[in-house]
């Protein structure tokens, strides 16, 4: 381990930490594992680790890789992980970083898909992960106060957060074009902030034409191999070719979450393609919820279903297997291939002024998103049943008050009790509410 920046007055590091490989695979193995809730929480949980607990980034910096993954197609979440791990340990850092925060996740997915298809009945994982959901909006909640502190810092700032949240929340508008408008005002009515003195663990890469250009011919060599493998060596119109065809497009058109994208996949593997039916559709979605890993990793679900109900030439059990990886192979590999082409790039213009006008801005329109994340979902973790109120151009999601599960509000006061009184860390409190959902879902029954 490397100390960098060293003060002469203080004798101190006066940046931060450049950690190795081993290092870098330990805490992105443990952000993996408690990646639950989306992205707000996964969030939370980089930002503890490779910030505040670590050192290895400064919040300017987690909060300029923040942006650029908002900006981008696919899982911001899983982007970010791989962004974080680039800037503490280069390319392999970064494939490390955002390998296993998928692997974790994508295993669990894979084991549910599998017993769910087999036997039809998930109800020990869902009451294993029942109270895991309260535990995770004590710490999407924290995350929303530290991102929260470090990005309003103005007037301007506070204006745009809100009106992010309300155009998210109350009007659908799609997320592209808050980031889009939050940028453009950014450029007209922001002030450029300070720039921080670079970090060390930015200066090992720089960006030129050559490296991007290597970059993006190894990756798209990469994403592709599996599909055309599987196009030359199996039968035309094989379920493995149809699944990297459509979720290769899928990855990269899916600008603003997994949410925004159910409906049109829904539709496609439900209608067209026949993979799954509504019903199970919803399910495997209920299960990403509750399972760790990126909520897109119902893709994964979609794959497996694909491959269990025609797995030729394979039986169902390998054939689900193979299609489930080709889905996650093709969903996150462009997302390997924008960070690790791009973030060099977006750390050489991070001294640019006009650029950080706009990013600072898009910061405070993301705070404003995390907000909408968290509101959706302590709704829907909180009540079993919402309904839609419209009310002019405005949609409003409504709770049904008598529809409160009392057991999840008080796990969930616990939990923020662990959280902001007792500052437990995650772990400790993902463990509790656990083991006190899978308690009462026992009792209950």
């Amino acid at each position: 381990m490397r100390l960098d920046h060293f003060s002469k007055e203080t004798g101190l590091s006066r940046e931060h930490v450049s950690p190795s490989l081993a290092e870098i695979t330990r805490v992105s193995m443990k952000v993996g594992l408690l990646s639950f809730g989306g992205p707000a929480a996964q969030i939370s949980v980089m930002h503890q680790e490779f910030v505040e607990n670590r050192k290895w980034l400064s919040e300017d910096r987690f909060l300029h890789a923040l942006n650029y993954c908002m900006l981008l197609p696919g899982p911001e979440a899983q982007q970010l992980a791989t962004y974080c791990g680039w800037l503490s340990g280069r390319t392999l850092g970064g494939l490390i970083a955002g390998l296993l925060f998928i692997l974790p996740g994508a295993f669990a997915m894979a084991a549910v898909s599998y017993v769910y298809a087999a036997y039809g009945d998930t109800s020990l994982i869902a009451a294993i992960f029942y109270g895991v959901k309260a535990g995770v909006l004590a710490i999407v909640l924290q995350a929303l106060m530290k991102i929260g502190q470090k990005a309003l810092k103005s007037r301007l700032a506070w204006i745009i957060c809100a009106a992010s949240f309300c155009a998210l929340f109350f009007l659908s508008i799609p997320f592209p074009f808050v980031i889009l408008s939050a940028a453009i005002i950014g450029l007209l009515f922001g002030n450029a902030p300070a720039q921080p003195m670079e970090d060390s663990a930015a200066t090992g890469s720089r960006a030129t034409a050559t490296k991007t250009l290597r970059t993006l011919l190894v990756g798209g060599l990469v994403w592709i191999a599996p599909p055309v493998t599987a196009t030359l060596v199996l039968a035309p119109g094989n379920v493995y070719t149809e699944v990297a065809e459509f979720f290769s497009l899928l990855a990269v058109v899916s600008f603003g979450g997994a949410y925004a994208l159910l409906s049109y996949m829904a539709q496609v593997a439900v209608e067209t393609k026949s993979w799954l039916s509504a019903g199970e559709m919803l399910d495997g979605l209920g299960l990403a919820e509750t399972t760790p890993g990126p909520l897109i990793l119902v893709t994964q679900f979609v794959g497996f279903l694909g491959g269990w109900q025609d797995p030729a030439p394979f039986s169902p059990l390998p054939g689900a297997l193979l299609a489930a990886a080709m889905t996650t192979w093709v969903t996150f590999a462009p997302s390997f291939l924008f960070v690790l082409a791009g973030a060099p790039w977006m750390e050489r213009l991070r001294g640019n002024k006009i650029l950080a006008k706009a990013l600072s801005a898009i910061t405070a329109a993301v705070a404003g998103t995390i907000l909408n994340l968290a509101v959706w979902f302590a709704l829907n973790v909180l009540f079993t049943e919402t309904k839609m109120l419209r009310i002019g151009p405005l949609d409003i999601l409504r709770p049904v008050p008598e529809s409160l599960d009392p057991v999840l509000a008080g796990i969930a006061l616990l939990a923020a009790f662990l959280v902001f009184g007792a500052r437990r860390g995650i772990a400790v409190v993902l463990a509790v509410t656990a083991a006190l959902g899978l308690i009462a879902k026992t009792l209950l029954v």
